[in-house]
């Protein structure tokens, strides 16, 4: 199991009842393809993020599927909606199953 990766996340400190506002999430995470070799010559195993999914108290509000074409250290920016105070949870989920999950309140003026 790979230890943890550093991920940064940026929600506004209050929002405005149904108007849509700016999340952003990146997670730095090296994102090997499989294709690249060592100076021995063996080949780098793939470690891939196949997805990323933020809820908004248990419902999916955005959802990402990754492949081996997406750069290191991923870095997703979208818009959410909520109409009450709440807690968004990220997760991202590596292509061993493991998964990441870091969590962020929301505060509704």
């Amino acid at each position: 199991m790979q230890p943890a990766p550093n991920v940064r996340l940026r929600v506004p400190e209050q929002v405005k009842s149904g108007e849509a506002f700016e999340v952003r999430a990146m997670i730095m995470h090296p994102m090997e393809t499989g294709y690249r070799f060592d100076s021995q010559g063996t080949a780098v195993p793939v470690h891939i993020i196949q997805t990323f999914t933020c809820r908004f108290e248990g419902q999916v509000v955005f959802e990402a599927r990754f492949g081996t074409g997406v750069s290191a250290n991923p870095y997703l920016s979208f818009f959410a909606k909520v109409d009450r105070p709440g807690e968004l949870e990220f997760t991202w989920v590596d292509q061993d199953g493991d998964s990441y999950v870091h969590k962020a309140p929301v505060n509704v003026a």
